[in-house]
């Protein structure tokens, strides 16, 4: 079976591209493959609510729904 690993380093500074490593790892997982999420650097600064809660991507969902989903997909991150 494949595995892949999502690195986000983006955060506030890029929201689209903040939300790139969600958007892969859950469409990567409804296609049956075994995927992480790993967020480095500013990336790391997602995991708080009040940072997530304000990161609005263009042409996806807002960051904190996408977090849901991974969440939902029992998809791990590492931070």
């Amino acid at each position: 079976m494949a595995k892949l690993l999502f690195i986000g380093t983006y955060a506030t500074d890029d929201p689209t591209k903040a939300a790139l490593p969600l958007v892969g790892a859950v469409g990567a997982k409804n296609a049956g493959i075994e995927c992480t999420v790993a967020l480095i650097g500013e990336g790391a600064s997602l995991m708080r609510d009040v940072i997530a809660n304000a990161v609005y991507p263009v042409g996806f969902p807002p960051y904190k729904e996408l977090l849901g989903q991974v969440t939902e997909a029992k998809i791990p991150i590492y931070v």
